[in-house]
């Protein structure tokens, strides 16, 4: 693994992750705080992800060293010198962060095991998909200390169903990875030896696929789930017209007429 971003001891970054070329994993080091988000981890995750959407990456991968994925924001850090003004600015730049991996135009997957907790459950709804181990547990645990995870609230309503969210947020009880699975909070779950291999399989299928046709279609799912129906069909139509102008569609589509696999330049 290499250094190349500020912070980079907190975020260790490995290129052609899992032998795949194009896949990018960010690895969140704070093992002995189970990855809790302080505020030095929240400008080196920051940091990274802005300079891959600038890169060549394909897939970016965001996982936790050590015992578990994320716990959520450094409550040590946040108690120490509390006032409004320096919470606001904290939680602005925690949606600075989730709006820059939903803004990515390479798909980020969460590689979740252990415990997902608060902002760290946040984070892996945020993120556009996600594998977890068959161990791995979720809450948005605030409430329990008297404060409602609000910012969790955002993506954890838009993964799940609305009641499902909502019993998370006002219990703050945990639920496993099956759970999390039937419920939309992640897509696969896996063996807890068998997890890196799950997220490669994924990985490599999106890697398989034109550049070009997977960022315009990330780009278009989340501006469309925004809009009226209406306007959501106007935007998709256009982008699929001029998805459809691309080299790799065209060359796709004359594959599947002349029955052969397509001859992608990547």
């Amino acid at each position: 693994m290499n250094a190349e971003v500020r912070g980079a001891s907190l975020v260790e970054i490995e290129h052609d992750a899992y032998g795949v070329p194009g896949v990018v994993r960010l690895t969140m080091n704070r093992p002995d705080a189970f990855n809790a988000l302080s505020e030095a981890l929240l400008d080196a995750l920051q940091s990274a992800l802005t300079a891959l959407a600038e890169s060549n990456a394909r897939v970016v991968v965001i996982a936790g060293a050590g015992r578990a994925f994320c716990a959520g924001h450094d409550l040590k850090e946040m108690r120490a010198a509390p006032s409004l003004t320096y919470y606001q600015a904290l939680f602005a730049r925690c949606t600075k962060l989730m709006l820059t991996i939903q803004r990515l135009p390479q798909p980020v997957i969460a590689r979740v095991h252990g415990i997902a907790t608060a902002a760290g459950c946040q984070l892996v709804a945020m993120c556009d998909l996600a594998v977890a181990a068959d161990t791995a547990r979720f809450a948005v645990s605030g409430v329990n200390l008297g404060l409602f995870c609000a910012t969790p609230s955002v993506p954890l309503s838009r993964n799940l169903s609305r009641k499902a969210a909502l019993e998370m947020l006002l219990t703050g009880d945990f639920i496993d990875a099956l759970q999390a699975k039937q419920q939309g909070l992640v897509n696969r779950i896996a063996p807890a030896d068998a997890l890196d291999a799950e997220v490669a399989r994924l990985a490599k299928s999106i890697c398989a696929k034109p550049v070009e046709a997977v960022s315009a279609g990330k780009g278009l799912f989340y501006r469309q789930l925004e809009m009226g129906i209406e306007a959501a069909y106007q935007l998709a139509g256009q982008t699929m017209a001029c998805n459809m102008m691309d080299d790799s569609a065209l060359e796709g589509v004359q594959a599947f007429i002349d029955k052969r696999p397509p001859d992608w330049k990547r």
